[in-house]
């Protein structure tokens, strides 16, 4: 007999069998795409990962463009610009970016696959749009502007996440956090809060 939730009188809900093959998959396909790019990952070699047959994960996904869509959902969980002083804007985001490039594989993965495939420059640019894009319009004087600052401060973000964890370059690995953000936060913040040239 099973247990019951004294609060409600009812079964604790167990997780359907689907919602954790869909999650292996998505799992699998992270880690697929990090370590291969989105070319040379495969269907079958993502199914062999997460333990599935090749045939469920076309039932979920349809396809691979399908799957890598799915798979590269992020919720950037960017702060509040109205809980940050206007001041600190760019320290507050280039540290808040590098945290979110070292705790999660698979925003790596999406900027590998977002520099050399279509379909990943797209879901890149959704990402960024959609999530950055809100925080520059919230912080600079003219949100008529905010596309073209978050623009400007995605380049000095994107461009030291590329140098430090796609390319690894020995100079921009071997910095500090606190450093990147000493160099980077000045330009990001006046990007994003200076007045138009």
């Amino acid at each position: 007999m099973q247990p019951t939730d004294t609060a409600s009188g009812r079964r604790p809900r167990r997780p359907r069998r689907s919602d954790a093959t869909r999650a292996a998959i998505l799992e699998a396909a992270r880690e697929r795409f990090a370590a291969d790019g989105y070319d040379r990952a495969t269907i079958r070699a993502i199914a062999r990962d997460a333990g599935i047959d090749p045939s469920m994960v076309m039932r979920y996904y349809g396809n691979k463009e399908g799957l890598f869509a799915a798979a590269s959902e992020f919720d950037l969980r960017l702060p509040d610009p109205a809980a940050v002083p206007r001041g600190e804007v760019g320290a507050v985001l280039v540290g808040h970016f590098l945290e979110r490039w070292e705790e999660d594989e698979a925003l790596t993965a999406l900027l590998r696959v977002g520099v050399t495939n279509a379909a990943g420059a797209e879901r890149m640019r959704a990402v960024f749009q959609g999530q950055v894009g809100p925080v520059a319009a919230a912080v600079c004087p003219d949100p008529a502007q905010a596309g073209v600052r978050a623009a400007l401060a995605a380049s000095q973000i994107l461009g030291m996440a590329v140098s430090r964890y796609v390319l690894r370059l020995p100079p921009a690995v071997g910095m500090s956090r606190a450093e990147v953000v000493a160099w980077l936060a000045p330009t990001v913040q006046r990007y994003l809060t200076a007045e138009s040239p």
